[in-house]
């Protein structure tokens, strides 16, 4: 390996941990001044409160953080979310299936819809943002259509709930009841650091993503590898909509839009570039959080939603911002 390759290597490395101090100060940051302005932030219920709240949204930017990496996007994180719920919801309450076949089944549902958008993307040359819109609309469509756009209730199988709601950790520390969610999520995230970092799928989802033209010549099947991508990334969503169903105990077909923001915000302001070619699962975990202090911060002091979301908006675009600048240092 030439010297100039293993100094390309080690200042893009210097840059991604950089990237992840700054966004790690930057939660630090948030949380002190939260902490000062409102004595409540710190109240364990709160914490816990942020922490589920992070749950969702921080599995759909795990996977979406795969898909950005290749230098695409996906806009279907939502609604594909909410299609796997009312799935789930059929699962159980329709064709009464046990619990674990239907969580499965749930998260598959996903891997087929994270496909379908690949196999868009890679097959029919479709640019990510047009595919992955009309999957959007379709499984918006077709969970309004499967429910009879009625929301599905779980109260005939109230063990479903304790799997997001429950708490393992009670069992093993009496009085520390935090949400299997909030474990789910973590668990997700060392998966998903785990195949990004140490799989080959991961490897190629980097190569993908810095120069997809040179992986091709070099004799990889890029169709391939790009839908087994965006396939890994609807696993994920399958996985949060499985816990939304489960922290709602119901499918609600007409939820998921505006999620794919929030996702897409959390991976970006975690360092994943938009360019694709750089990106850590970690990184996105941060960006999640990030979000969510942020969002039960202004709650806490009473700062109207409207001035919520505007705040939320000018905090991306910075984000976006200084990513455009580090990659051009």
């Amino acid at each position: 390996m030439s010297d100039t390759v293993i100094t390309q290597r080690r200042v893009l490395f210097s840059a991604n941990a950089m990237q992840k101090i700054l966004a790690f100060a930057s939660l630090l940051v948030m949380v002190i001044i939260f902490s000062f302005a409102s004595p409540n932030f710190f109240d364990f219920a709160n914490l816990v409160a942020i922490m589920l709240a992070t749950a969702v949204t921080g599995m759909l930017a795990i996977g979406v953080t795969f898909v950005i990496i290749t230098a695409g996007i996906d806009l279907s994180v939502g609604t594909a979310m909410t299609f796997c719920a009312v799935m789930t919801g059929v699962f159980v309450t329709f064709w009464h299936l046990p619990i674990f076949v239907a969580v499965i089944g749930g998260i598959v549902t996903g891997g087929v819809v994270g496909a379908t958008s690949g196999a868009l993307t890679a097959k029919m040359k479709l640019p990510p943002f047009i595919a992955t819109l009309g999957i959007m609309m379709i499984t918006k469509g077709l969970s309004l259509i499967i429910s009879g756009t009625k929301p599905i209730y779980f109260v005939d199988t109230p063990v479903f709930a304790q799997i997001a709601m429950g708490s393992v950790l009670s069992s093993v520390i009496p009085g520390l009841q935090i949400p299997n969610a909030i474990l789910i999520f973590f668990l997700a995230a060392i998966v998903g650091s785990f195949v990004l970092n140490k799989t080959l799928l991961g490897r190629y989802t980097y190569a993908l993503g810095s120069n997809e033209e040179a992986v091709r010549l070099s004799g990889v099947n890029v169709d391939m590898w790009k839908i087994a991508v965006y396939a890994v990334c609807g696993l994920f969503f399958g996985l949060a909509g499985v816990v939304m169903g489960s922290r709602l105990n119901s499918a609600q077909p007409a939820l998921g839009q505006g999620y794919e923001l929030d996702a897409i915000a959390a991976a970006v302001i975690g360092g994943t570039s938009l360019s694709g070619g750089e990106g850590a699962i970690l990184g996105t975990v941060i960006g999640a959080f990030i979000m969510s202090v942020l969002t039960n911060g202004l709650r806490i002091l009473s700062v109207p939603q409207e001035w919520q979301i505007v705040v939320s908006g000018v905090i991306v675009i910075f984000a976006v911002y200084a990513d455009i600048l580090r990659r051009r240092r």
